[in-house]
């Protein structure tokens, strides 16, 4: 088969041969590239300083002693029984102790989480 064939044998004019390069385009997929690693990197770089942030404001709190609040929470006992059935048994509420912030801090989740999530299941 020459250059400028079909795939039956005839003779094809070169301005219908499909080029296999198009101009511009590695540049612009090399941009993109470029602008989703930069991208990536600031989100990472702005997340990092936001949990900084919050474990700063919460030092403070700590020092003034308004660092830590408490959710009741209703807790809940999954027992598997026979024939893939559960059986839930409330155990009853309890005190849970939360830190006001926005990520968990200090082994103590987020208050804002801990009020929209108030069942607990063991």
């Amino acid at each position: 088969m020459r250059p400028y064939e079909d795939i039956f044998g005839q003779g094809v004019s070169s301005a219908f041969v499909p080029s296999p390069f198009v101009p511009g385009v590695p540049g612009v997929i090399r941009v993109w590239a470029r602008r989703l690693g930069w991208f990536a990197i600031a989100v990472v770089v702005l997340s990092e300083l936001l949990y900084v942030g919050d474990w700063a404001v919460l030092r403070i709190r700590v020092s003034r002693g308004t660092a830590f609040g408490t959710v009741e929470v209703n807790q809940f006992l999954a027992t598997p029984l026979k024939g893939n059935k559960v059986e839930y048994d409330l155990m009853g509420t309890v005190q849970k102790t939360c830190a006001r912030s926005i990520f968990p801090q200090q082994g103590n989740p987020a208050c804002w989480w801990l009020q929209r999530h108030k069942a607990q299941w063991e």
